[in-house]
């Protein structure tokens, strides 16, 4: 893509942080991605533009030879080596998930949402680059997953297609919106970039869960259970105390959202006291005389 300036195709200024990079590059991820826009080859080129700009962007190492050499940023130690001034290639930086999800080899792979994805992606470097230089400095290539937050919550796999090979890769319990999973490879490695759908019944923030269970008046005033429904499908029995406020927050510890090392965080169930309707007049009559005692 030679004469593109990555950061239009990102849509952001040069003086972006990593984070607006990465944010900019997520939304137009989406957006363009072969399987919200199948059979559209104009998304399909747009979608492979924003991969290789983010490629370059979120790369410190390239990143700094691409805004000192512009789109020659590949050949930039040979341009050291005739007496240009430039910094050396160093190693690229990310963070990982839990170090790198697993993948196998399921052979030849083609009809799947993720058909072609990764086609052309693990080319040589510029043209007159050998193989040796490719297999010297390999590519990486991040390919954006999004994943449901049960799917987040109990780990789930994705099939992946690779130089006409079936890659069944793992994606591990606890993964958020922003997770980096690194898939190494012998031609270099595959960066899942997780995003998690926002869920109709719970919100996540960091390992813990927030939902609103409905709990009727009379539990709310004289105390009881409640049953509040749990990501692993299972309903879990929570304690209301007499007298409970509406709003009123309550912990169920360890219920969260899976953690290194085996630990979860909590789910908090927020009460929601439903009034009786449709009273009869003898509760009707029951209630005015609450009503008389409490005044």
């Amino acid at each position: 893509m030679a004469g593109k300036d990555y950061y239009s195709l990102l849509g952001v200024p040069r003086s972006a942080t990593d984070k607006d990079i990465k944010q900019a590059y997520r939304r137009l991820a989406r957006k363009y991605h072969p399987d919200v826009n199948p059979g559209d080859k104009q998304a399909e080129a747009k979608f492979k533009e924003i991969n290789e700009a983010y490629e370059v962007l979120s790369d410190p190492e390239k990143r700094k030879k691409y805004d000192q050499f512009g789109d020659k940023w590949q050949y930039a130690d040979q341009f050291a080596g005739a007496g240009a001034s430039t910094r050396g290639p160093g190693g690229y930086t990310t963070t990982d998930f839990g170090g790198f999800g697993g993948f196998s080899d399921l052979g030849d792979f083609s009809g799947t949402g993720f058909g072609s994805l990764f086609d052309e992606l693990f080319r040589s470097a510029g043209q007159g680059a050998t193989r040796a230089s490719a297999r010297t400095h390999p590519r990486e290539i991040t390919q954006p997953v999004e994943i449901t937050l049960e799917e987040a919550y109990q780990g789930t796999k994705r099939l992946i297609q690779l130089d006409g090979r079936r890659l069944e890769v793992v994606i591990p319990p606890g993964v958020d919106t922003g997770s980096r999973i690194r898939i190494p490879t012998d031609q270099g490695d595959i960066y899942l970039e997780v995003s998690v759908k926002e869920h109709p019944r719970f919100q996540r923030k960091g390992d813990d869960l927030y939902t609103e269970v409905e709990v009727p008046l009379l539990t709310a005033v004289l105390g009881g259970e409640a049953q509040v429904p749990a990501l692993s499908g299972k309903r879990l029995s929570l304690k209301i105390p007499p007298e409970t406020q509406n709003g009123t927050t309550i912990r169920l510890a360890g219920q969260g959202m899976p953690k290194k090392g085996g630990a979860r965080g909590d789910l908090y169930a927020k009460v929601k006291v439903v009034l009786p309707t449709g009273l009869s007049a003898e509760e009707k009559r029951l209630f005015e005389e609450l009503k008389r005692i409490r005044s």
